[in-house]
């Protein structure tokens, strides 16, 4: 398996640049998920480490060789993409055993056989073996072009947002079934996904991207209790986070439309009058007849578990909320709502930069 480091890596195509001075650093054998949504400079990233696009600026190590001057085939890299790449006319076992036919690999007959078995049994596709690729389902299609991938034990498997055509049951499906095989294989993961769900589900760590710059980068727990800006604080939860733009006076939150909130042992560097956002997860954020903030119920989503409510302050700012499922409330009522002040984290009101990370 294997290492990769990208440094400094910048790739311009006509005057538009994808990427921008990009390091990143994916350990041997790790799960790493690039989150950004469309013309972050995701496949980008994907296409230079598989050899397809050469940086204009900076280097790629894997393990710790440059392989600026690698072609694709010597880089032992397999792509899975969001559209199948499988041969229509072939069985299911011949797109299988394609791989390990090319000129370059000559693996011998029984070898090929007895990978080709293990990989259907691993992604469970036995019985289709036999089957034209044209009359399989879609997630019958990513199975079998994944394990294509496999079959070749390759050094690193790089993915471009191969569960965002399958349907929702079966993306939860193949979720956890990509990030077991990956453990099993001990083998070393790119992910790439627009989905943040996907993202703090499968990453041991996650990179965020926006517009070409790698914003932040830790695992899905340090992102989601510590995001290093709004922009990250916004893409990753579901829902997102709220943040209530505001300013400090004498250790309390004064939000815009004039409600005083407590906070917990905010950062020193905090002063009182500076402009703030400040940042609370919709969990903690939580509806009490006595609290300070007011707001009406803008809207209410039922998800079985538990519901999440909108509400809509005396500014027409919108928050969310997540409550209990059995809490019962009408449309326009009028609420009051504080917080869980250990779990504010605040925002730079002109940067957008967290104070932490400011600090």
């Amino acid at each position: 398996m294997a290492h990769i480091e990208l440094k400094g890596i910048t790739k311009v195509f006509g005057n538009h640049a994808a990427l921008k001075n990009m390091n990143i650093d994916i350990a041997d054998g790790e799960f790493f998920v690039l989150l950004g949504q469309t013309g972050a400079g995701k496949t980008t990233t994907l296409r230079l480490i598989a050899g397809l696009e050469k940086p204009t600026a900076g280097q790629i190590f894997i393990d710790g060789q440059d392989v600026a001057d690698w072609g694709a085939a010597e880089r032992d890299v397999a792509l899975v993409l969001q559209q199948y790449s499988l041969y229509p006319r072939y069985t299911v076992r011949e797109n299988l055993e394609f791989p390990l036919k090319s000129r370059i690999r000559r693996v011998e007959p029984a070898e090929i056989k007895e990978r080709v078995d293990r990989v259907a049994k691993t992604l469970r596709i036995e019985h289709l073996l036999d089957r034209k690729t044209d009359r399989l389902s879609g997630g019958e299609m990513q199975r079998v072009s994944i394990g294509r991938a496999i079959v070749r034990k390759p050094r690193v498997f790089l993915m471009d947002e191969p569960l965002s055509a399958l349907d929702a049951k079966l993306r939860e499906a193949l979720r956890t079934e990509l990030k077991n095989l990956q453990m099993n294989l001990g083998a070393t993961f790119l992910f790439v996904t627009h989905d943040q769900i996907e993202a703090m589900s499968m990453g041991d760590k996650i990179g965020v991207l926006n517009h070409g710059h790698l914003v932040q980068t830790g695992t899905p727990q340090e992102i989601y209790q510590n995001p290093v800006n709004t922009f990250v604080a916004r893409a990753v939860g579901s829902p997102p986070m709220n943040l209530i733009a505001g300013t400090l006076a004498g250790g309390e939150a004064v939000a815009s439309e004039g409600c005083r909130l407590p906070l917990g042992n905010g950062p020193a560097t905090a002063t009182d009058g500076r402009p703030l956002f400040f940042g609370i997860r919709p969990e903690d954020l939580y509806l009490d007849s006595g609290a300070p903030g007011e707001a009406r119920v803008h809207d209410v989503e039922n998800h079985g578990v538990e519901k999440i409510v909108t509400l809509r302050t005396s500014n027409r700012e919108l928050l969310q909320a997540t409550v209990p499922a059995r809490t019962e409330l009408e449309i326009d009522e009028p609420v009051r709502f504080s917080w869980n002040p250990e779990k504010v984290v605040l925002f730079d009101g002109n940067s957008g930069m967290s104070l932490r990370h400011m600090g």
